[in-house]
């Protein structure tokens, strides 16, 4: 978001201006949508996984557990039914606000551990921070999991109300000082292949802005996607490389806990759909641009080396 703030004041010609408060200064992360709908700040970024306990389908604009990388799910925002379906379910829910991407995460790490997990049994019995619709796979695993803000990962870790965690990509992790308490740290973060980010802007305050106005935060938001995939993408290997330095065992996820996890998700998709039709409609539009992608997908790009850890 600082991206948006350094250069808003002067695309805009100066009629925009955009001060940062760091989470909690204002308002609780959870509460953003909530406090920007109603009036009490003008715009706010997030995830929208962070409403899923309100609006259990805005997890779907988020993170999607095997779900798209950011090419993909950007291609669905922009050129399929994304944006469309993410404002109408806030404009569903009465939420006075206009929503749009504004910067896409590089892919999580799985999860750091204390031990490691070689059988879906290992998972059984854990206490583990974990986020959005990947919680509900873990939980189907015997994982006992729950929500909590950077900050707050390391003493809980720390003090044993946690035995694991995952958090974010590998820059991201290190900030928080996990490797200091945990050994193992897996990939792909099956979870999070990319977390999209979301700027939303209170709905009367979205109007009273001029046409140039409103061009200006629509292409910034676009231009802080296209940077937090550069910087995302280019930043990571060396973090990597100074944990294994450290004393941490990068770890690959087997086919046979892939396979595993893969399977608890698509039981989550059934059940998720059956209770909320909001999740069926837009988890369908996703499903059905996905499929038609696959064709290009499976032609287009070469094999990946295998995980060198």
């Amino acid at each position: 978001m600082k991206y948006v703030s350094d250069n808003i004041q002067t695309l805009s010609g100066n009629t925009l201006k955009m001060k940062i408060y760091e989470p909690n200064k204002l308002v609780n992360p959870k509460e953003i949508l909530d406090a920007v709908s109603t009036g009490k700040v003008q715009a706010g970024y997030a995830t929208a996984g962070n409403w899923g306990g309100k609006i259990p389908a805005a997890r779907l604009f988020s993170a999607v557990p095997f779900g798209p990388e950011a090419p993909e799910y950007l291609a669905w925002f922009y050129h399929g039914n994304g944006n469309k379906l993410h404002q109408e379910l806030y404009d569903d829910n009465n939420l006075n606000v206009k929503v749009q991407v504004c910067g896409v995460l590089a892919p999580e790490t799985s999860g750091w551990f204390k031990d490691e997990i070689n059988k879906p049994e290992d998972l059984s019995g854990l206490k583990m921070r974990f986020f959005g619709l990947g919680a509900l796979v873990m939980e189907k695993l015997g994982v006992s999991t729950v929500g909590l803000p950077g900050g707050e990962i390391f003493p809980a870790i720390e003090k044993g109300v946690i035995d694991a965690t995952e958090f974010s990509m590998p820059v991201v992790d290190q900030r928080i000082g996990v490797k200091k308490l945990l050994k193992y740290n897996y990939f792909p973060g099956w979870h999070q292949q990319a977390t999209i980010m979301e700027l939303i802007i209170n709905k009367d305050t979205w109007k009273k802005m001029s046409d140039r106005q409103q061009s200006v935060i629509e292409h910034l938001c676009k231009s802080a996607t296209l940077e937090a995939i550069a910087l995302g993408e280019a930043i990571q290997a060396p973090v990597m490389k100074q944990n294994v330095e450290d004393g941490v065992i990068n770890k690959y996820w087997s086919p046979e806990m892939l396979t595993t996890f893969k399977d608890k998700w698509d039981e989550v998709v059934v059940e998720q759909s059956a209770e909320d039709p909001a999740f069926k409609k837009i988890h369908d539009d996703l499903a059905k641009f996905r499929k038609n992608y696959d064709l290009w997908e499976s032609n287009a790009f070469l094999p990946r080396p295998k995980p060198s850890l």
